[in-house]
C-alpha cells in the first residue's frame, strides 16, 4: 500500500490484504504444527551466503530487486539466495519462521506488517546495530519502529496522488481540483456516457483501506475512533461520489491495478493511485496526463497519505551472520542505491536529499514527494492492533457503497467490530 497486492497489471502500499492480526498469527501457528526443513528459507548455512525474500511478484519490482540484492552482495562478500513468495503466503510463512526461530536473514515486508513480526522477539534491532536514520523522512523511520526501536527501513516508499488527464481538463476548461467540492464538481462534469469524472478503489481489503485513509486522516478522523464526525464526513464524500455516477459502482470491486486500467481505458478523466503506476502510464504515448496532492476538505489543509512500501528487516541467526546481513541492508538503504531503487521501481526515496533530487528532475513525482513529508505510517495510532481495524473500516466502506447502508450506520459497526 504500501503498494498493494499487484503492480502495474506496487508494490502491491506497496499495498497488501487486510487480514486480520488474530487470523494470521493462528494460520502461522498452524503452519508451525508442520516445522521447517531445510528448504525453508531459514538462516542456517555458511556465513558466505544469505537468504532473502519478499512478495514481488511482477515487473519492474521482481526484475529490479535481484539485481541489486546482487550488487549488494558482492559489496558484503556474501551470495544472497533469493525467494518469492505470494503475497497471501508471506506473513503466514514469515510468522510460522518466526516461531521456529528460522527467519530468513533478510526480509522486505510491507510496513504494516513490521510490528507483527517485531513482536515475536525474531527480528534484530537495527537501530542497537549500528543503522543510522539520519536523513530519513521521520514518517518513514516511525514505520519501521516497534516498542521504541527500529526493526525495519525502508530504502523507498510509495503513497497516493491524483492523476488527471489533462486533454479531458483542457476541453473542459478546468484546472486540478485541490478541495472535496472541487473534485465532486470537476468529476461531475467530466462524467459522460461511459467515461466517469473519478477512480478509485473500494475493494473490501487493505487496498480499499489504503485508498481511503488520505480522505479519512486529511478529515481529521484516527483509527481510534471509525465513527467520529470526521470519518463519516470522508465516507460520505466517497458515498456522493458513487451515488451521483461521478464515481462508477465497480469501484467495490476494483483493485489499485483495475482503476489504472480504467484511467488508462479512457473510462475515467481522474484516479486515485500510487506512483508504481508511472512505467506503465508513461508508456502509453497516446495519454497525456497530471499528478496533482490528494484534494483536502478545505483551502489551508495538507494531505495526510498513508505511507506505502516496504522495510527491510534483519533475522536473529548468529553474530557473523547477522553482521554480513546488516551489511547488505546499509548498502541497500544508500543514496545511491535507494535512489536507483526508487526510480526502477516508482518509489520514493526515503532519504530526503535524494528525495528532491527525485521530485526535481521528475515532474510527476513531485506530488508524491511533497506528500511524504506530511504521510502517516499506518501502525501509528494502533500498533499491531492495525490489521483488525483496517478491515474493520474496509468492511464499513463496501456497507455504505455497496449495499446501502448510511456512513454513519456503517462506520458505528466497524467500531463496534474493531473493539471486539
Amino acid at each position: 500500500m504500501s503498494r498493494l497486492l499487484r503492480t502495474s497489471r506496487p508494490s502491491r502500499p506497496a499495498a497488501r490484504p487486510g487480514t486480520p492480526a488474530a487470523l494470521v498469527v493462528a494460520a502461522a501457528l498452524a503452519l508451525a504444527a508442520c516445522g521447517t526443513g531445510a528448504n525453508s528459507g531459514g538462516s542456517g548455512g555458511a556465513p558466505d551466503t544469505l537468504t532473502e525474500i519478499d512478495y514481488y511478484d511482477a515487473a519492474p519490482q521482481n526484475t529490479q530487486l535481484p539485481r541489486i540484492l546482487d550488487a549488494c552482495g558482492a559489496k558484503a562478500g556474501v551470495t544472497i539466495k533469493h525467494q518469492q513468495v505470494p503475497r497471501a503466503q508471506f506473513m503466514p510463512k514469515l510468522l510460522q519462521q518466526a516461531s521456529a526461530r528460522s527467519l530468513p536473514d533478510l526480509a522486505l515486508i510491507d510496513n504494516p506488517d513490521l510490528q507483527q513480526l517485531a513482536a515475536t522477539g525474531g527480528l534484530v534491532p537495527l537501530s542497537k546495530a549500528g543503522l543510522s536514520t539520519e536523513g530519513l523522512y521521520p514518517s518513514i523511520v516511525q514505520a519501521g519502529r516497534y516498542q521504541g526501536e527500529a526493526y525495519g527501513i525502508a530504502p523507498g516508499v510509495n503513497g497516493l496522488a491524483l492523476y488527471y488527464n489533462t486533454d479531458l481538463f483542457t476541453q473542459a476548461g478546468l484546472k486540478p481540483p485541490t478541495t472535496w467540492e472541487e473534485l465532486k464538481a470537476d468529476a461531475k462534469k467530466l462524467t459522460r456516457g461511459p467515461r466517469h469524472g473519478l477512480a478509485f478503489s473500494a475493494v473490501g481489503t487493505e487496498e480499499g483501506t489504503f485508498q481511503f485513509e488520505p480522505f479519512f486522516w486529511t478529515a481529521g478522523a484516527n483509527l481510534e475512533k471509525l465513527d467520529s464526525p470526521q470519518a463519516v464526513q470522508a465516507l460520505t464524500l466517497w458515498k456522493d461520489l458513487v451515488g451521483s455516477g461521478s464515481a462508477s459502482k465497480s469501484v467495490v470491486t476494483w483493485t489499485q491495478a483495475d482503476v489504472n486500467d480504467q484511467f488508462m481505458a479512457g473510462n475515467a478523466a481522474m484516479m486515485v493511485n500510487g506512483p508504481w503506476q508511472l512505467p506503465t502510464l508513461k508508456a502509453d504515448k497516446k495519454l497525456h496526463f497530471g499528478v496533482v496532492p490528494i484534494p483536502v476538505p478545505g483551502p489551508g489543509a495538507k494531505p495526510v497519505t498513508p505511507l506505502g512500501g516496504e522495510v527491510w528487516t534483519v533475522g536473529h541467526s548468529n553474530p557473523a551472520r547477522e553482521a554480513k546481513a546488516l551489511a547488505v541492508v546499509k548498502c541497500l538503504l544508500g543514496q545511491d542505491e535507494s535512489a536507483t531503487w526508487s526510480k526502477d521501481a516508482g518509489y520514493i526515496p526515503s532519504d530526503r536529499q535524494a528525495a528532491a533530487r527525485l521530485a526535481a528532475g521528475d515532474p510527476q513525482m513531485a506530488a508524491f514527494v511533497a506528500e511524504v513529508g506530511t504521510a502517516r505510517a499506518r501502525t501509528t495510532e494502533l500498533g499491531t492492533a492495525y490489521p483488525k481495524v483496517s478491515q474493520a473500516l474496509a468492511d464499513a466502506i463496501q456497507a455504505a457503497l455497496a449495499g446501502g447502508t448510511s456512513p454513519k450506520s456503517a462506520l458505528s459497526q466497524a467500531q463496534s467490530a474493531a473493539k471486539n
